[in-house]
């Protein structure tokens, strides 16, 4: 149940809150509260949103909270409701001393955006201090012969409260001799005198012992008493008198101790003792004064040393005392000046953990600075070093932003140590240093970059499947899963086999794999492009080119084109016996499905009826006759002939050819023994399909050629044909001597065989005969030259 003295306390405190309000307009500088001090904590002081036209919500959203200066918490927020509520109980004079008004001066700092709103809170005084006198006991020695009406001053109380709470009135026990009065200090304070109504006596009483009793006007009113004993003595008529009655004197704060801080004289016009005068302070505090007297000189020096901010003056009160117990008073007034003892102080309200990169005019901390010294060495500079990208922006009464003064690059520097240096502009300047750390936090900006733009692999055909074939690999200059890089293959718009297929990558490594055994016959080369994309929000990703060559192996043995060896009936060639030595039998034709050296053909003669008559071109695969043919050579000859590559292991192929010696196309046409099967060489369906239509076209064709030049000789010759067309006998005519490479043919008709290797399946083409018109004699001697000229160069 609340007494009437708190509820008179709490109607005093809501009429000063309506009027406040009703004084308060939307955009003063600052709102002030007031509180009685010694109110519980947890107690509601206002409702803080309302008054600053913030809603509720916005308290929670913007982060509002209490600054006070130190970050000492004085006020909480209610941010649920907007109320303003007291955090811990509080004491005015323990905040403010002496200080009237007290106000508490706070902020209201709201963080997202950075917005400051002042606010004042006064604590009034409440009566929670007795007058308290320093001394339990005051002696005055006062002669027999005082005049009545004279004044002897007292001593004190004191009282921590202020207004009408502190002392209003001093009394003394009822007595028929003296009375006090009250009067006004030039400080506020309230001091007694004791005033003489009656003459003493020493003879009727040598001492006097009264109750003096200081009284406050609080609610309730308090007191405290002290005895005044009063001792009368002989007849001294002249009190100590001061040459001044106030003397005023100023003193550095950091003066040293025991120095000088100024000296006080008073005379006595007695002689003798009673003109002895001693010096005290008056009040008799030595414990909370830091000054000392000399009692005989009446130097007053410094024997603590002294604060600027805590006390700014002092008034000391110097009694001189004579050997009569006469004593006359002074006031010393002591100002304290003020020198640059005090550093700068920074409080740090805000400081965020990170700063995303490419994010201008971001805040990153706000900070306080405060200096409790004054004029000069209380005005303060922040600044922070010149090559930094940020600022420091001033924003509300000594509270400062640190932004970013243009996008931050995490990948050209990902930290920032950055000092604020508060300065004062006193003398000599102090200043004090914070250091923060400013972390740059990754934001996806920065693609995937290959190491190359593209890269060229090279794999062996018939290799094994998930064969490792190489490498892709990207990096990215960002950090965290802004950096982790997936690789995957990019689709291909115009591929005759599907990629997927035949690589395949690893998403993690960028490592490619073979997916099947290539042929390099059917595929020698393909190209895809492979991506990198990392894994940020939103990804960002780049491609290279991949182009895989394919290494031929020696895979594919010769293949013989001609002479046919899966024929019905072997091909027999016919060679007369008066061709010279270099004369051109035939010619094998072979190819070989792979490339490069592996498709380099040598051919050799193994076998042969009568070594030494015939040779063949290692490199062109011609046979041709080694000497000149007789008589005695054999009609019929076999000779088997080894077609090699020049791969590694070597492949190898053989054909056999069956010549036949005749003098003249006259002679009957000898068929040629059964020769010996050669190995079957395995080939594809396909080719052997292909190798059979086309010997079957190129037969037709040789057999066509063969009958026109047949009918041309029988015409000129007059002979008539039984068969197949007589050749005339004697020496082979000159116009039959080969010419153009295709063995027995007649000089009009030639063809040629052209080989393809440029893809996977062995293709040969037929070009159309050459119809030249027939040469004279001379020109046959010409060629007859030529045929031996070759000989000449090295054939065998």
């Amino acid at each position: 149940m609340e007494t009437a003295p708190a509820k008179t306390l709490q109607k005093r405190q809501v009429i000063f809150l309506a009027i406040l309000l009703l004084l308060w307009e939307p955009g003063s500088e600052a709102v002030r509260y007031s509180m009685p001090e010694e109110t519980e904590s947890g107690s509601f002081v206002a409702t803080l949103a309302k008054d600053l036209g913030l809603s509720v919500g916005e308290l929670t959203t913007r982060g509002a909270r209490i600054h006070y200066k130190g970050n000492k918490q004085l006020l909480q927020l209610d941010v649920t409701t907007g109320n303003l509520l007291l955090y811990e109980k509080l004491d005015r004079e323990v905040l403010c001393g002496a200080t009237d008004p007290c106000i508490l001066h706070f902020q209201l700092l709201l963080e997202n955006p950075v917005q400051f709103f002042q606010a004042d809170l006064q604590l009034t005084d409440i009566n929670d201090h007795s007058p308290e006198f320093l001394e339990r006991e005051m002696l005055l020695k006062i002669p027999e012969n005082v005049q009545t009406g004279t004044v002897f001053p007292l001593k004190i109380a004191q009282d921590f409260d202020i207004g009408s709470n502190t002392i209003q009135n001093y009394t003394i026990s009822p007595n028929s001799h003296f009375h006090v009065v009250t009067h006004n200090r030039g400080d506020g304070r309230k001091y007694p005198e004791l005033v003489l109504d009656k003459p003493l006596d020493r003879e009727e009483g040598p001492e006097l012992s009264l109750t003096l009793t200081a009284l406050d006007s609080g609610a309730p009113p308090r007191s405290g008493t002290t005895a005044v004993r009063i001792e009368v003595v002989d007849i001294n008529d002249n009190a100590p008198e001061f040459l001044q009655s106030v003397y005023e004197v100023q003193i550095p704060e950091n003066s040293p101790l025991n120095s000088l801080v100024v000296a006080v004289s008073a005379r006595d016009l007695d002689a003798g003792t009673n003109g002895n005068v001693a010096y005290a302070l008056f009040q008799g505090d030595e414990a909370t004064q830091p000054f000392v007297i000399d009692e005989i000189t009446g130097e007053i020096r410094l024997k603590r040393a002294l604060d600027f901010e805590a006390t700014r003056y002092y008034n000391v009160e110097i009694a001189a005392t004579d050997g009569g117990g006469l004593s006359g008073k002074c006031t010393v007034v002591i100002k304290v000046v003020d020198v640059n003892d005090n550093v700068p102080e920074l409080t740090m309200s805000t400081l965020t953990s990170s700063t995303p990169e490419n994010s201008p005019e971001t805040v990153v901390a706000v900070f306080s600075v405060s200096d409790p010294d004054s004029g000069d060495n209380g005005r303060m500079v922040c600044s922070i070093q010149n090559d930094l990208p940020f600022l420091l922006k001033p924003t509300f009464k000594n509270f400062y932003t640190l932004v970013t003064e243009r996008p931050l690059d995490r990948e050209s520097r990902a930290e920032y140590n950055v000092t604020i240096t508060v300065t004062d502009m006193g003398t000599p300047r102090l200043k004090t240093q914070h250091n923060i750390t400013v972390l740059v936090s990754d934001v996806n900006d920065n693609a995937p970059a290959f190491t190359q733009t593209s890269y060229t692999l090279s794999v062996r055909e018939n290799n094994s499947p998930a064969l490792h074939i190489g490498s892709v690999r990207a990096t990215d200059r960002d950090e965290g899963a802004n950096a982790q890089v997936t690789y995957s293959l990019l689709p291909t718009l115009d591929a005759h086999v599907p990629l997927a297929s035949l690589v395949s990558i690893n998403p993690d490594n960028g490592h490619l794999f073979a997916l099947r055994s290539l042929d390099y016959e059917a595929l020698r080369a393909f190209e895809f492009r492979v991506g990198a994309a990392d894994r940020g929000s939103p990804a960002l990703s780049s491609q290279a080119l991949v182009r895989v060559l394919v290494v031929d192996d020696n895979d594919n043995a010769p293949f013989v084109l001609y002479p046919l060896q899966n024929a019905s009936a072997p091909c027999t060639e016919l060679v007369p016996r008066a061709a010279e030595a270099g004369y051109l039998v035939t010619k094998v034709v072979a190819v070989d499905g792979d490339s490069g050296q592996n498709a380099w053909l040598s051919y050799q003669l193994l076998k042969a009826t009568e070594p030494g008559l015939f040779g063949v071109w290692a490199h062109n695969g011609e046979v041709r006759t080694a000497r000149l043919l007789s008589e005695r050579d054999a009609a019929k000859h076999r000779l088997l002939v080894l077609v090699k590559d020049n791969g590694e292991p070597p492949l190898s192929a053989s054909v056999t050819l069956h010549v036949l010696l005749v003098d003249g196309f006259s002679q009957p046409y000898l068929s040629a023994p059964e020769a010996e099967a050669a190995d079957a060489i395995p080939a594809d369906p396909l080719t052997v399909y292909l190798v059979v239509a086309l010997a079957s076209v190129s037969s037709l064709f040789v057999f066509s050629v063969l009958v026109f030049v047949a009918v041309r000789l029988c015409r000129r010759g007059g002979a008539a044909s039984v068969g197949r067309c007589s050749v005339p006998e004697g020496p082979f005519p000159g116009h039959l001597v080969d010419v153009s490479g295709t063995g027995t043919l007649c000089q009009s008709y030639q063809y040629e065989v052209c080989v393809t290797g440029g893809s996977g399946l062995n293709e040969f083409k037929f070009l159309k005969p050459i119809l030249p018109s027939l040469p004279t004699q001379g020109a046959g001697e010409e060629i007859e030259e030529n045929a031996n000229l070759r000989n000449s160069s090295g054939f065998s």
